[in-house]
């Protein structure tokens, strides 16, 4: 089990950009894999991006390709989402979590979350 702490929301204009952060402690950070999900009020929680255990390989859901990118640090035990361009329809909280697995867009793959941090997009 893992510990996740997330940190880097606010509120941006609409074109703006945030970075979050996501601290893990507990065990060795190296051997999970990790992502980034989110939910918006009145929807349920949706994937957002996965990032493997080395970092080799990424994956993004279609309404962020191309603006958002995922990376970690494994020497810091931290995973980052650098958030661009960004629309008022990417206002939700924003969860990491970890996995065993090697990467994964879902959602019962992850065991261990964050308490989400709010990132509201004003038009």
């Amino acid at each position: 089990q893992v510990q996740l702490v997330e940190s880097g929301g606010g509120l941006v204009q609409a074109g703006g950009s945030l970075r979050l952060s996501c601290a893990v402690s507990g065990r060795t950070f190296s051997t999970y894999g990790m992502g980034w999900f989110r939910q918006a009020p009145g929807k349920e929680r949706e994937f957002v991006s996965t990032i493997s255990r080395n970092g080799e390989r990424t994956y993004y859901a279609d309404s962020v390709k191309g603006r958002f990118t995922i990376s970690r640090d494994n020497a810091k035990n931290t995973v980052y989402l650098q958030m661009n361009t960004l629309k008022p329809e990417d206002t939700a909280v924003y969860y990491c979590a970890a996995t065993t697995a090697w990467a994964s867009l879902f959602q019962g793959d992850y065991d261990d979350w964050g308490q989400g941090t709010q990132v509201t997009v004003s038009s």
